[in-house]
Order: C-alpha cells, then structure tokens, then sequence
C-alpha cells in the first residue's frame, strides 16, 4: 500500500462510528451484511450511517455490493491486510511473528521479556524558579 492509502485508511478508523462499523462487518466475514442490518446492530440512523459507509468505502477498507434493492457492504480484507502488514513490517526488528503466535503484540512482548533491557538513566529533576 502507499503512504497515502494507509494515511487514508488509519484517518477512516479513526472515528468511533467507523471502527465499530468497520469492526462489524470484519466479524462478519466476505459476506458482508445489508446497510439496513448494520443500521439495525448498531443503532444508527440510515444517514449517518450512509455517510460513514461512504467514508471508509472511499478509504478503500469496505466493498459495496449492489444486491437486487439493497446495497451489500462488506470489508475488502486485501487493503486491510495490507495496512496491519504495513504496521507490523518493522516488528521485533522484521523478524516477524512465528506461525501460532495469536498476535504480534504478544509475540513481542514475549521478546521484549526474554531480552535484558538497558537500565535508562533516571531524568534530572529540575527546580522550578
């Protein structure tokens, strides 16, 4: 993914509404659910929620599907494996996380315990004048 793209994707979650849609509908699968169903599960009225599925469509983290009177969204899993590849390329210094970690945080923790670790020096405490 490019700069801008992750740029454009991380800014889309970073609202409330859009995170728990977007979270949704990962839940949910590549079968994605009916605009009207997502309105129902989370309690949003039909134009804020048009108007947060526009956003993270244009951001490119959902796919709508026009299916007979309904619109489909469900998450374009590609863009978002891109952008949690992109976050965790550098982790652990790009050794990667071993097949059956459950994620990378706690692959790196589990590093980060297992190396000693530098003693910082304590910050001088200045008087105020």
């Amino acid at each position: 993914m490019e700069i801008k793209e992750i740029i454009g994707a991380l800014g889309a979650l970073a609202q409330e509404t859009r995170l728990s849609i977007f979270r949704l509908l990962v839940e949910t699968g590549p079968q994605g659910l009916a605009v009207g169903a997502i309105a129902e599960k989370l309690g949003l009225a039909n134009a804020t929620l048009s108007f947060h599925l526009k956003e993270l469509t244009r951001a490119g983290l959902t796919i709508a599907t026009p299916s007979g009177r309904s619109i489909i969204y469900s998450t374009n899993f590609a863009t978002m494996d891109g952008l949690i590849a992109y976050l965790t390329e550098n982790c652990c210094v790009g050794a990667g996380c071993p097949p059956g970690k459950s994620s990378v945080s706690t692959f790196c923790a589990e590093r980060v315990a297992a190396t000693p670790q530098k003693k910082s020096p304590t910050p001088s405490r200045r008087k105020n004048s």
